[in-house]
């Protein structure tokens, strides 16, 4: 009977076991149905997207905006037409047409090889040498002449409230030779067309060092032997809050506004 009476409750307390260890529940964000609305506050970061995917123009504005950590990134929409009717043009935005191809003639090459003068080369307070955006577009005009080169947006420009970046791509007699993305730091909305030429020009500078132009100036050797010979680093003061810090300048320019020799 003892036994009898077990075999009569064992079933009911196998159900009651199973009836508590209920199976666990998923974490992961499920992807919602187009017939349901997301409710939940996790639903929503699948709506979540990188501050550099590509945007799709709006109707009520010719920007379209993201946002990740509450800083948005703004995209202009201004990526080039491509023009379909002409089955011989070569669509710039994704074509790497001619790279790497053959290498340019020999006087070509000379123009762009030739070494810098150092009269044109100019340094930053901070130390920083560079050359002058004109003085590329001479040399690239010398070398290939004035319409035998372009530079072709390859994205869209991007805006943060901070800085401006593009990525162009440098063409020289009909052949790609160079990509890179341009940059450019600005202050305030009135400076964001300034801002938008200056990224162009940051591009073309550093597309030109695929060319060989000015490729001293990513030398060390020249750089310490160049602020040896034409540069001085001084103490400036700021003749407004009267800080002072370690400047560069040329020996041959006075000390600029705002700062004078501490």
């Amino acid at each position: 009977m003892l036994f009898r009476g077990l075999l009569s409750r064992q079933p009911t307390r196998l159900f009651t076991m199973a009836r508590r260890v209920l199976p666990v529940r998923k974490t992961s964000v499920e992807k919602p149905s187009s017939s349901a609305a997301p409710t939940t506050p996790s639903s929503s970061l699948s709506a979540e997207s990188s501050p550099y995917q590509s945007q799709e123009p709006s109707e009520n504005s010719s920007l379209a905006s993201t946002s990740t950590s509450g800083q948005p990134t703004l995209s202009l929409n201004d990526l080039p037409v491509f023009e379909l009717r002409n089955p011989g043009t070569i669509d710039w935005l994704d074509s790497f047409h001619g790279l790497g191809q053959a290498p340019f003639p020999k006087e070509v090459n000379d123009i762009l090889l030739a070494p810098i003068e150092p009269s044109d080369v100019e340094i930053k307070p901070d130390g920083i040498l560079y050359l002058p955006e004109i003085k590329y577009r001479r040399i690239l005009n010398r070398a290939f002449g004035p319409g035998g080169w372009g530079l072709a947006p390859r994205t869209e420009s991007r805006v943060t409230p901070k800085q401006v970046s593009r990525e162009y791509a440098l063409i020289c007699s009909g052949r790609l030779v160079s990509v890179s993305r341009g940059e450019q730091d600005y202050f305030g909305e009135d400076r964001l067309t300034t801002a938008l030429e200056g990224c162009k020009s940051n591009a073309l500078m550093r597309c030109c060092k695929d060319l060989g132009i000015a490729s001293e100036l990513w030398d060390p050797a020249f750089i310490r032997k160049f602020k040896k010979t034409y540069c001085d680093e001084y103490w400036g003061e700021h003749v407004v809050n009267k800080k002072k810090k370690k400047l560069w300048k040329l020996k041959v320019n006075a000390v600029e506004y705002p700062y004078k020799a501490a």
